[in-house]
């Protein structure tokens, strides 16, 4: 089985994800660059969303759950 490309380090006490991590490039990134990274382009397979007005990185819907966030 393939490795997730990202993974959440950390997540607040409400659940919200707050760290992430590439495990391909082992580069780590807080919610706010991971968000940037995504909107740049340089993350297939993920979007952004709003959730309580905060830009949330999501992983994109294809019945798959090794590729989900959290």
């Amino acid at each position: 089985m393939a490795r997730k490309k990202i993974s959440v380090i950390t997540e607040s006490d409400t659940g919200r994800n707050k760290t992430f991590r590439d495990n391909y490039t082992n580069r780590k990134m807080t919610c706010s660059v991971f968000v940037k990274e995504i909107e740049r382009g340089n993350y297939d397979g993920f979007h952004v969303r709003k959730i309580n007005g905060k830009k949330t990185p999501v992983s994109n819907p294809d019945g798959s759950v090794h590729n989900n966030l959290g």
